[in-house]
């Protein structure tokens, strides 16, 4: 397999992080990519949805459809004072390359269309097609992003088989861990009313944060499923506890109880929800026998995501494969960490995992990636390519 020369990579990343794409600004970085790709013969087509830009780019029309997905946008940079150098001005310093979305995840972008370079350039003819869905609405809401441009793809009757999407999935060394599936994420929001009044006159008020003790409690110390072999048991985790009036002398009239769900395909977004319910009204039950108060309680929720799994396969196989080819390393499958776009595109039947740089500085002050690593995620990019279609064209 041939190697790009080690700056072509690198060159490309330090264009796309000097782009002050904070989201859910692009600022060019799109344009510079579809530039690059158009010459490859990708058909590139736009997609703004609301305030978002996001495109579609695909070489081929033949089925299977392998894709590439990640996104342009960063998370703020915090303090510029506590930067080393300025986030947007990248910096080359020891063989690191610093900046903010080195590794999340402009420089896998960057090995993404470089690594189609030199795989096109060795097989103009491949089997299959190749497609890009980039958006630069992964760092922030996420609802005009990768998911209108499923539902977009959906409607024109476009399927992907295999999708990579380049998060910063590696651990200690480049390649060591891919993400082949993600938990599900459900957020709580409980509220329990009480009647507010005077700290001195307790026979006149509910107190509703004395309710919601025995509620976190009960809460806490459930366990919600056992996990399976790929993902570990259903956590349930606080995020927040309000109450209060504002002075010391005064019970509130409601408190107010933030939690997340982070779940795995043993448990439904229905069965946490009602086992919820009801341990929650047991838990006020009780407390209204002891207080002689009657409690109202009210539960809202917002799914994030629902737990999606690609089993060792084709898609797996090609990217262990590759890895190993080009680092020597066994890389190690994982369900772990937080939501990913890839949540939505599992559903549509694709498979899909994650394969991209360190994460150790990942929306943190001087975040960076080591140059060489880029090179070398290009290159198992290519291998994959090369696995997955380059096999199949025979």
């Amino acid at each position: 397999m041939s190697q790009a020369p080690a700056s072509t990579t690198l060159a490309l990343a330090r264009e796309l992080i000097a782009r002050r794409s904070v989201t859910p600004a692009d600022a060019g970085c799109q344009a510079l990519m579809m530039e690059r790709l158009a010459a490859l013969g990708f058909e590139c087509q736009r997609l703004r949805f609301g305030e978002v830009e996001n495109f579609w780019a695909r070489r081929g029309r033949a089925a299977p459809l392998f894709a590439f997905a990640g996104h342009t946008d960063v998370v703020p940079t915090g303090p510029l004072e506590r930067w080393a150098s300025d986030p947007f001005t990248p910096e080359l310093r020891d063989g690191v390359l610093y900046g903010r979305g080195a590794a999340d995840m402009k420089g896998s972008l960057a090995a993404m269309v470089t690594a189609c370079e030199r795989f096109i350039d060795a097989h103009p003819q491949h089997a299959g097609s190749i497609g890009f869905l980039i958006t630069s609405d992964e760092e922030g809401p996420a609802t005009d992003g990768t998911v209108r441009v499923v539902d977009w793809l959906g409607a024109r009757g476009e399927h992907i088989d295999w999708c990579l999407v380049g998060e910063p999935s590696s651990a200690h060394t480049l390649g060591d861990t891919i993400k082949n599936g993600r938990r599900g994420s459900l957020h709580g929001h409980l509220t329990v009313h009480g009647v507010q009044g005077h700290v001195a006159y307790p026979h006149l008020v509910h107190n509703p944060i004395h309710a919601l003790g025995p509620i976190i409690a009960v809460l806490a110390d459930e366990i919600w499923d056992h996990g399976n072999e790929f993902f570990p048991p259903t956590s349930f985790q606080i995020s927040n506890v309000h109450g209060g009036a504002g002075a010391t002398n005064v019970v509130p009239g409601t408190a107010e109880l933030r939690f997340n769900f982070r779940f795995s395909t043993e448990s439904t977004v229905e069965q946490l929800q009602e086992r919820t319910r009801l341990l929650v009204e047991m838990a006020l039950l009780n407390e209204e026998v002891k207080a002689g108060w009657r409690f109202d309680a009210t539960l809202e929720w917002e799914l994030s995501g629902l737990p999606f799994l690609t089993e060792p396969g084709a898609l797996v196989d090609a990217a262990v494969e590759a890895i190993y080819a080009e680092t020597g390393t066994e890389a190690q499958l994982s369900t772990s960490g937080g939501t990913s776009d890839g949540r939505f595109i599992a559903p549509t039947g694709a498979q899909v995992l994650e394969l991209g740089p360190l994460n150790a500085t990942i929306h943190k002050i001087d975040e960076c990636v080591a140059a060489d690593d880029l090179d070398a995620l290009s290159r198992i990019y290519e291998g994959i390519l090369q696995r997955l279609l380059a096999r199949a064209a025979g």
